[in-house]
């Protein structure tokens, strides 16, 4: 068992069914992009930069999905996190993935990124990749 299924497995019943979804609907769409779990949670890279991963949050109420370039998806399904880019997606329930919504999602993760692996080196400002 890698690290990820380790980590679905450790949740609830209904939270594991969301997070096995999105670690299916990630792979089939991140071909080729490295996946392991950073800061305790799943999570995916295009050469060394993080674009996605979830997490279960403390209160343990939710699924969230972090897309760290998402502010610039211009999707209004998602909300902005932090101080960066991230914007995520919070998911209750095994229904409310939508497929079609978070494919068109990882499709942008591809297409626009923000220099996350080097924002130490940048002195703390992020550089647009693509």
């Amino acid at each position: 068992m890698n690290d990820i299924s380790t980590f679905n497995a450790a949740q609830t019943t209904d939270f594991k069914a969301i997070c096995e979804k999105l670690e299916a609907e990630f792979i089939a769409s991140l071909l080729g992009a490295e996946s392991k779990l950073y800061h305790g949670s799943p999570a995916w890279f295009i050469d060394g930069n993080p674009i996605v991963g979830y997490y279960v949050p403390k209160k343990g109420d939710r699924v969230a999905v972090m897309f760290w370039s998402g502010q610039s998806f211009d999707e209004p399904g998602l909300r902005a996190e932090g101080s960066f880019k991230a914007a995520v997606v919070d998911y209750a329930t095994l229904e409310d993935v939508d497929s079609e919504e978070l494919q068109r999602w990882l499709e942008k993760s591809k297409s626009i990124q923000w220099d996350y692996k080097n924002i130490v080196k940048n002195g703390g400002q992020l550089n647009r990749l693509v």
